[in-house]
């Protein structure tokens, strides 16, 4: 959305609340030297997002106004400048201020009246902004290849120095400040400090541990009750990080850890939500073949009347259909049975194929990039089937002159059937939304792929030949 002038190290931004003052609205004055006659908006983080609350005009002496009968949930705030650039704001129970700013030094130059969350805010950018400029330099001097040794370990001492400088200040921070939004903050952005790694029964050291126990106790700080932390990147950013770097990228190991991170959700209805949209959503468009697993798994469990609360019949009821269209056609699933006409008007059935392996491919003559694919599929049939690959393609095209006409023109050897009098209704059971699309069947006809490229069979099956090959001799 826009550039950010300055923020957190490390990304470090603020967490929402909606607790307020006594009047229900909120109003900030401002006056800004360097800025006027130009407009500028109030925005908000959420998850990895940030959205426009509010916006108004400012004058030709740089004073504004953002002003409603309402109060906006606390978090950070970004005030955005017309070049689109942007500082932040702390908005919690404080409401109601003013500042005064300088577009030369956002940092040193806003003073704020009224807001305590924003003068404690900005004497921490103060500090941050000086440790962050003191150890810049050494890092880079640490890392330079030409320094001695014995310089690298005094630089390393000063940078160790300056960094436990930023800690305690982190912890005096919290011990004072209590469940501050900032405090909050600071305690989610602490890493977990792993302790000696022990060591096994033979001596050895346990080498999984620190991987272990880093994931035990990733979340230990953070507060899944605080509905505030859902309206800054670090709640978003926890919960990616955990996801992806921490969980093996399995269905049935990432379905275990969505159902322990929910779980603690469930402390508030808001993070609740969020955990379950982020869960569900990520793993219905993912890239990475039989993840729609992870989307039935969330369907099933939590998008439920009582539990989805925040949808309406209609669209649950949408959700809900397209698991029940996929749940049959997860890879570990056995293939529904297809029992269709070749060109010839002879009947042949998916399941009296005796391979080893059956790629099941819907494709349409009409796409083009069926058009360039087939002759792919073509020569890898020709390359594997005398080691146990069969293809059954499956035309969705009606036409069944056009279906003829390209079978002979690309010499298509395979088993080719299709439906031109729409009897079947494998287009709804396969969800074929597109071709042209991949099935990969064992001898059993058990789903084994799906949704490979067709550029991606040949080694997707010499490499799963290899790896039963390799069970059987042990």
């Amino acid at each position: 959305m826009t550039k950010k002038i300055y923020g957190f190290v490390a990304a470090i931004f603020i967490l929402c609340s909606y607790s307020a003052k006594a009047a229900d609205t909120y109003e900030i004055n401002f006056q800004i030297k360097g800025l006027k006659n130009s407009k500028c908006m109030l925005g908000n983080y959420f998850g990895d997002k940030q959205y426009i609350q509010d916006s108004c005009i400012v004058d030709e002496n740089g004073k504004g106004v953002f002003k409603k009968n309402k109060l906006l949930p606390g978090g950070i705030y970004l005030f955005v400048l017309p070049n689109k650039k942007y500082f932040e704001l702390l908005l919690d129970k404080d409401q109601q201020f003013s500042f005064e700013a300088d577009t030369l030094d956002f940092i040193e130059g806003t003073k704020f009246k009224g807001s305590d969350d924003n003068i404690l805010f900005y004497k921490y950018l103060s500090f941050i902004t000086r440790q962050q400029k003191a150890v810049e330099p050494l890092r880079m001097k640490y890392q330079d290849k030409s320094t001695s040794p014995d310089s690298a370990k005094a630089i390393l001492g000063r940078i160790t120095k300056i960094d436990d400088a930023v800690k305690n200040y982190k912890l005096t921070y919290i011990k004072e400040h209590g469940t501050t939004m900032l405090s909050q903050i600071f305690k989610a952005t602490e890493e977990p400090e792993i302790p000696e790694t022990p060591k096994l029964a033979n001596g050895q050291l346990d080498s999984s541990f620190a991987y272990r126990y880093y994931k035990k106790h990733f979340f230990d700080n953070v507060d899944f009750s605080d509905d505030r932390l859902l309206r800054t990147p670090i709640f978003h950013g926890k919960l990616n990080q955990y996801m992806e770097k921490l969980v093996m990228q399995i269905p049935d190991s990432i379905n275990k850890e969505a159902d322990f991170i929910v779980a603690k959700a469930r402390a508030n209805k808001e993070v609740f939500k969020y955990v379950v949209y982020y869960i569900t959503s990520t793993y219905e468009v993912s890239k990475i073949m039989g993840m729609d697993a992870v989307f039935v798994h969330m369907v099933d469990k939590y998008y439920t009347r009582d539990q989805a609360t925040w949808m309406d019949s209609t669209a649950l009821y949408k959700i809900q259909d397209r698991a029940r269209i996929l749940k049959p056609i997860l890879i570990g699933q056995q293939c529904m049975p297809l029992n269709l006409e070749d060109t010839l008007g002879k009947f042949h059935s998916l399941y009296a194929i005796n391979a080893r392996f059956t790629v099941l491919l819907f494709w349409d003559p009409d796409c083009s990039h069926c058009q360039k694919s087939m002759p792919k599929m073509q020569e890898t049939y020709d390359n594997l089937k005398s080691v146990g690959m069969e293809v059954f393609a499956v035309c969705t095209e009606v036409e069944v002159d056009k279906w003829k006409k390209f079978i002979r023109e690309k010499k298509l050897t395979w088993i080719n059937v299709g439906d031109p009098y729409l009897h079947n209704n494998f287009r709804h059971d396969f969800d074929i939304s597109s071709t042209p699309q991949v099935f990969i069947l064992d001898s059993n006809k058990k789903i084994i792929a799906k949704k490979l490229d067709v550029t991606q069979i040949e080694d997707f099956l010499v490499n799963r030949m290899k790896y039963e090959d390799s069970l059987k001799k042990k």
